[in-house]
């Protein structure tokens, strides 16, 4: 009687941990890039996985591109921080740009509460560039340097910044072209207005019909990528990528931002989301607010270090 009687009150309570759990008006989902890539693609997944949860409310994603994500981080703080505006935030952008000193913010002005996905650095070509394998791509690169043209998502990201690793590791010379974001690049890419692009896995793997990848920066290959091999075989001990997450306005409470935290780990573990995450190319990670201060500090340090060995910032 007592075991029935306590499946009863959990039961009961469940509705109503539930109804907590979820925001009690439409959430405003800023996004710092253009439709079209990851950070948008990532949202739509949430949006979509968020309104099963939450059924009482929408997820409205709003856009505001420019300068590579920093027009919207600049003025991320000026939003209402009543726990229901929150902005699309990246790694290693948000440590990047304020070194190089183009943007108006600094990385302690951005509050990032929850970091839900990992996406390794690619190189790819379209599919039908002449260059069919990472050897043929090097071999190019050296007989004409600065001959080759490669898109990437922003200035002083994720993508610049592999772009330069990879000028460095394999002694060649290539030209970065910065997008406003991967749907701006794609375009570029697939129509072979370019020569390839250093991005990121969800491109490749959305895009397998039309582009060719030639190395991936993970530990092991991808499993919808088996013929790529990863920047380690070929000599470089290198699993990079981009980082994606959910920040607030500096004005947001802590109460508000757990909330928002454990909202978010709900969306990642939810077997929905499991499933578009692998399709798509995201490796789902979980880092919230137990976890914030110390990742963000190690992910500093580490960038930090990356921007002054690629010479990023020096005029």
């Amino acid at each position: 009687m007592n075991k029935l009687l306590c499946a009863l009150v959990l039961t009961l309570l469940t509705p109503v941990v539930m109804a907590q759990a979820c925001p009690d008006k439409n959430l405003l989902y800023w996004q710092a890039f253009p439709p079209g890539g990851e950070s948008d693609l990532s949202a739509r997944h949430q949006q979509m996985v968020l309104k099963k949860k939450c059924p009482a409310i929408e997820t409205i994603i709003q856009y505001k591109a420019g300068a590579g994500g920093g027009l919207m981080w600049g003025q991320m703080n000026q939003l209402p921080g009543d726990g229901l505006n929150i902005v699309g935030v990246n790694l290693p952008h948000i440590v990047f740009q304020p070194l190089e000193g183009q943007v108006q913010y600094k990385t302690q002005d951005v509050t990032p509460v929850f970091w839900f996905h990992f996406t390794p650095d690619i190189l790819v070509v379209p599919e039908q560039s002449a260059i069919k394998t990472f050897a043929d791509f090097i071999k190019a690169a050296k007989a004409t340097p600065g001959a080759l043209n490669l898109g990437g998502s922003g200035l002083n990201s994720a993508n610049h910044a592999a772009h330069e690793r990879m000028n460095a590791a394999f002694a060649v010379k290539t030209n970065y072209i910065p997008y406003k974001g991967t749907g701006d690049m794609a375009s570029a890419v697939l129509g072979a207005q370019i020569d390839g692009a250093m991005t990121y896995s969800a491109f490749a793997i959305n895009n397998k019909a039309r582009v060719r990848g030639l190395a991936i920066a993970m530990e092991k290959r991808h499993p919808l990528l088996p013929d790529v091999p990863t920047f380690k075989e070929l000599g470089v001990d290198w699993v990079d990528g981009a980082y994606r997450g959910i920040g607030v306005p500096k004005s947001t409470s802590p109460e508000a931002r757990k909330r928002l935290a454990e909202l978010w780990a709900a969306l990642n573990n939810d077997a929905e989301m499991k499933e578009l995450a692998a399709r798509n190319g995201f490796e789902l990670v979980n880092v919230g607010q137990d976890q914030m201060d110390a990742f963000m500090k190690e992910k500093v340090r580490l960038y930090t270090e990356g921007a002054q060995r690629l010479g990023m910032g020096k005029k």
